[in-house]
């Protein structure tokens, strides 16, 4: 089999002239000029404004400040987009500079609106959003109002703003750029990061290990840069916490996630405190392969031995009809990405890595990117890239202020789409070992998703902290921590020897610090709303669809409610967990039932 295997996804490549024609398309530099000119006017009418209006005034105003960032927002996505499929490519690079700049300038003119929506007194702001005129933006005030306490001046924000981007928004880029251009020797041919990691999904051992090995190797040469890289952003948001008087290092993030530091805690502690059950799953899966113990490059091994690749048409078809079985308007939804070319799908090289849905962009549709490579964990992520999509698209016509959701609650339709998925790929299989293998492979993404995010979350701590506290931290050090954190969560279920650079491809520590927990407590808020709709069916639909058009204009706790759930409640965590554990037990049982196993 050659190292890059045809999919049929060779040639789905994304449109989007939905947005523009081209980069030269001239309405693209219609658009920017219109945001700025517009931006311009908004600041001249409410600069100084602000703690004067009406509600009727503040309503005005939102809806017209929500229209200004929502004309510039779409240009920023076209950049973006047309860079991620090439960011080899100079010319897509400079327009997204540009863009950032430009960008950049018209956040300084309107960023007085929430620094004096911020300062109005409390009990004026009360009375203010207890007025129906309001209603369409209650939530979306109340939530900026959560900042007060952490605000700068304006000139100061003016300045903050204006440096980003040749601060924290260059080295991400340049990061991305980085990763991208990483090249992996597998069988004599270079190959992506992407099109290597997927080799850890084989059947034999030895390919398992040289993939691993020719990761590593490839890893290595850029580590020192991509360490410097990390230590800036460490350093630059250590200055930025320190400036705002947040207390922690993910303080901020856990506003902007509509939760409180406590909250999480908990949910952190209720993962740490079961890191028994992934060892017990490691140690299961050792058996089955017939190992002593793995290797960390043996955890995604298959337990049947037929790894045949799932092509591009017959993926689609198997998301498409989970979807549908569901119902038969998201079912229709789905099928748009596919019919309307919303997808990027193929590996290519410089090519933007992983995975990721662009899910709230104004007047249009959402896009996916996809590095598509067969397996089934391809198939999958799919599914879940295509529930960012479906929230999208259900949540778009409330706008830009009110679809965009907290990351907490970015996850549920991607988990929920996945759990779908799973049901109908399991349904489709009789053989026992087959099944077994997805069981297996269900059990380690929720593993990935939950525990391995609650694990990384925790080397987030180590060193944002340790880099405060001891200054710059060297890659060997920064290797130690993250061993740390994965030898808590292994124990000794895996060998971790050779993992020590893998922290270093993992993006999100980069571009979107204190992320991952989110995906923890989305997994285990979608498979509790999952749990629900296998208890009650049809009675759950539409429910879980006013949940996603509801987007984000209301607080994840109403959200909750809308299904029948209560966030306040840690159970909810514990409850999620446990259900992990029954999939581990059943597959102990069917383990055991062919022989397998003990």
């Amino acid at each position: 089999m050659s190292t890059t295997e045809q999919t049929g996804a060779e040639e789905v490549a994304w449109d989007l002239s939905d947005l523009y024609e081209g980069a030269d398309d001239p309405a693209l530099e219609r658009d920017v000029t219109e945001a700025e000119t517009a931006g311009a006017a908004f600041r001249e009418r409410y600069h100084g404004a602000v703690a004067g209006l009406s509600a009727a005034e503040l309503a005005e105003a939102v809806t017209e400040l929500e229209r200004v960032e929502s004309v510039f927002t779409r240009a920023g996505y076209y950049a973006h987009l047309h860079f991620a499929t090439n960011m080899a490519d100079p010319e897509r690079g400079a327009l997204v500079a540009k863009l950032n700049e430009r960008g950049a300038a018209l956040d300084t003119k309107l960023l007085f609106f929430p620094l004096e929506w911020a300062a109005v007194d409390d009990g004026q702001a009360d009375a203010l959003l207890a007025s129906p005129e309001l209603d369409q933006w209650r939530h979306h005030l109340r939530s900026l109002r959560k900042y007060r306490p952490y605000l700068l001046s304006e000139p100061e924000e003016q300045i903050v703003t204006e440096k980003t981007v040749t601060g924290g928004s260059s080295w991400r880029r340049l990061n991305e750029e980085l990763l991208g251009a990483l090249r992996v020797t597998l069988d004599g041919e270079d190959v992506s990061l992407e099109t290597a990691m997927a080799r850890l999904y084989a059947s034999d051992r030895g390919r398992r290990s040289e993939a691993a090995a020719a990761i590593t190797g490839a890893l290595q040469p850029g580590l020192r840069t991509r360490t410097f890289v990390f230590n800036t952003l460490l350093l630059d948001k250590s200055v930025d916490d320190r400036l705002r008087g947040y207390p922690t290092w993910i303080t901020s993030r856990n506003l902007a996630n509509e939760t409180t530091d406590e909250a999480v805690e908990a949910l952190i502690d209720a993962a740490v405190s079961r890191y028994d059950v992934p060892q017990r799953y490691y140690r299961l899966k050792a058996r089955l392969l017939g190992l002593d113990r793995l290797s960390h490059f043996d955890r995604f091994a298959p337990v049947a031995e037929d790894t045949t690749k799932t092509s591009w048409s017959d993926a689609r078809a198997i998301v498409t009809e989970a979807y549908a079985g569901f119902s038969d308007e998201t079912g229709d939804v789905v099928e748009r990405f596919f019919a309307e070319s919303w997808i990027d799908a193929p590996v290519r090289d410089d090519k933007r890595t992983g995975a990721f849905c662009a899910t709230t962009i104004p007047g249009v549709h959402p896009y996916i990117l996809m590095n598509y490579t067969g397996d089934r964990r391809s198939i999958l992520t799919l599914a879940h890239e295509l529930g960012h999509g479906l929230h999208g698209v259900l949540a778009g016509p409330l706008g830009l202020f009110n679809a965009s959701t907290p990351l907490t609650t970015a996850e549920t339709a991607s988990v929920f789409g996945e759990a779908l998925t799973f049901k109908i790929l399991l349904a489709g299989e009789d053989d026992p070992r087959r099944r077994l293998d997805l069981l297996t492979g269900r059990i380690e993404d929720a593993i990935a998703t939950t525990f391995r995010q609650i694990a990384m979350n925790r080397f987030e701590h180590a060193v944002h902290t340790e880099r405060r506290e001891r200054g710059e931290l060297s890659s060997e050090r920064i290797a130690e921590l993250w061993l740390q954190c994965q030898t808590q969560l292994f124990a000794d279920s895996v060998d971790v020897e050779g993992y020590d650079a893998w922290w270093s491809y993992v993006g999100h520590f980069v571009n979107v610090p204190g992320y991952v927990y989110a995906y923890a407590y989305g997994y285990l808020f979608a498979l509790a709303i999952y749990r629900r709709y296998e208890q009650e069916g049809d009675a759950m639909v539409e429910p879980y669809l006013s949940l996603l058009r509801a987007g984000g204009s209301k607080s994840p706790e109403e959200l909750a409610q809308m299904v029948g759930l209560d966030l306040a409640d840690p159970a909810i965590w514990a409850s999620g967990i446990d259900a992990l554990a029954a999939e581990l037990d059943e597959a102990e049982r069917l383990a055991t039932e062919i022989g397998l196993g003990s």
